[in-house]
C-alpha cells in the first residue's frame, strides 16, 4: 500500500487498548450479508471443514479468503462486515470456520490452534481448486493471522494464484501473547470471555465424538487450556513445544509473496517488541499504528466507507490498492 496514508486517529470516546480492543469486539453492529453458498470440506472421516462463499458476477474478479481469530468463526461481525464490504467492491469472498467453530461446532473431533496451517492450506487448495484462473488473496485476523504466517512461511509449495496476503494483529510469539492474555490487565475479563467459547466448542465437540481428547481439569485462562488441551490434543510433549513450534516469529524471513502485517503499538496481548524484535524480509509491509488496540480501531472520523471502522477500511484498501477497478 506504497504511498496510502494509514495513519489512524481514535474515537475520543473510545480512547486505550483496553475501550478499543472490548468495543471492537462486543459492538459489532448489524452487518448483513447476501446469499451464501456453503461449502463442506473434509479432512477425514471424523473432521469436516465448513466455508462460506459470497459470489461475485464477475468471473474475473479476484477472491478473499478471511479467517477468523480465537473463539470466533465465519459469523463473528468483523468477518460479517469486512465480507459484506469487500463483496460490495466486487470481489469474490471465502468465509472459512476452523475446526469446531461457529456453523461446524461439533463437526470435528479436534479444535483448532495457532499452527493449523495444514488445515489452512486445505481451505486454500479447495478454493484453487475451485476457481483455478483466479487470483487468491489471503487475510487473516489475529490467530488465524499467525496461521496463515506461518502457512507462507514454513516452506510449503504455495499455489501461484495466491497473491498477496494480509494478516490482521497476528500474535507472532504465542507464548508471549498466552501469557498477557492470561495474567495481563483486565485478563479476568478477557480470559472468561474466550474459555467461555472455547469451554462450549470442547463441550460440543465430546458430545458429537465421545471418544475424543478433552481436558481433565478446567482451565481458567488460555495457558491453563493451552497446558490441558492444545499440547495433548495435538501430540506436542508439552506448552512450550507448541508455542516454539507454531509461532509464526521464526517464519516471517521465508514469506513467499507480499504480505502486509497490521498490528498497533498498544494491542494488550501483543507487545511492541514482539515486532521490534521480528526479522521480516523486504516483501512484508508493516502497518504500525501508535493506537487500536486488538482489532479495535474506532477512529475519530468516518472513513470512506461511511463508518468508522479503520481496521475494515484498511482491509477492503487493501484489496483494492492490489485490483483498482
Amino acid at each position: 500500500m506504497a504511498g496510502f496514508d494509514y495513519s489512524f486517529n481514535p474515537h475520543p470516546l473510545v480512547r486505550g487498548p483496553i475501550a478499543q480492543t472490548i468495543f471492537g469486539s462486543q459492538f459489532t453492529g448489524k452487518p448483513q450479508l447476501p446469499g451464501r453458498i456453503q461449502h463442506r470440506i473434509p479432512l477425514d472421516e471424523k473432521n469436516l471443514l465448513l466455508m462460506y462463499e459470497l459470489k461475485t458476477k464477475n468471473s474475473s474478479a479476484p477472491v478473499v479468503l478471511l479467517g477468523h481469530g480465537m473463539g470466533g468463526c465465519s459469523e463473528s461481525g468483523y468477518m460479517r462486515r469486512i465480507s459484506a464490504k469487500l463483496f460490495h467492491e466486487g470481489f469474490g469472498v471465502f468465509m472459512m470456520n476452523h475446526r469446531g467453530s461457529g456453523p461446524g461446532i461439533g463437526l470435528c473431533d479436534r479444535l483448532w490452534n495457532g499452527g493449523s496451517s495444514d488445515d489452512f492450506a486445505r481451505m486454500v487448495q479447495f478454493i484453487v481448486d475451485l476457481y483455478p484462473d483466479r487470483k487468491l488473496l489471503l487475510m487473516g485476523f489475529s490467530l488465524t493471522g499467525n496461521i496463515l504466517l506461518k502457512y507462507l512461511g514454513e516452506g510449503r509449495v504455495i499455489p501461484s494464484n495466491v497473491h498477496s496476503a494480509l494478516a490482521v494483529n497476528p500474535p507472532i510469539d504465542l507464548k508471549v501473547a498466552s501469557r498477557q492474555i492470561s495474567e495481563g490487565p483486565w485478563s479476568g475479563t478477557f480470559n472468561k470471555y474466550y474459555l467461555n467459547l472455547m469451554n462450549r466448542q470442547v463441550e460440543a465437540m465430546v458430545e458429537c465424538h465421545p471418544d475424543a481428547f478433552r481436558p481433565t481439569t478446567v482451565p481458567s485462562t488460555i495457558w491453563e487450556f493451552d497446558v490441558a488441551y492444545t499440547a495433548p490434543a495435538f501430540g506436542y510433549p508439552h506448552v512450550e513445544a507448541y508455542y516454539e513450534e507454531c509461532s509464526a516469529k521464526q517464519f516471517l524471513e521465508h514469506t513467499p509473496v507480499p504480505t502486509t502485517i497490521l498490528c498497533s503499538q498498544d494491542d494488550p496481548f501483543i507487545p511492541p517488541e514482539t515486532f521490534q524484535n521480528a526479522r521480516m524480509n523486504q516483501r512484508i509491509d508493516f502497518i504500525n499504528p501508535e493506537f487500536g488496540g486488538h482489532m479495535g480501531y474506532i477512529s475519530r472520523s468516518r472513513n470512506a466507507l461511511g463508518d468508522r471502522r479503520w481496521m475494515d477500511f484498511i482491509c477492503v484498501q487493501w484489496a483494492k490498492t492490489l485490483y483498482p477497478e
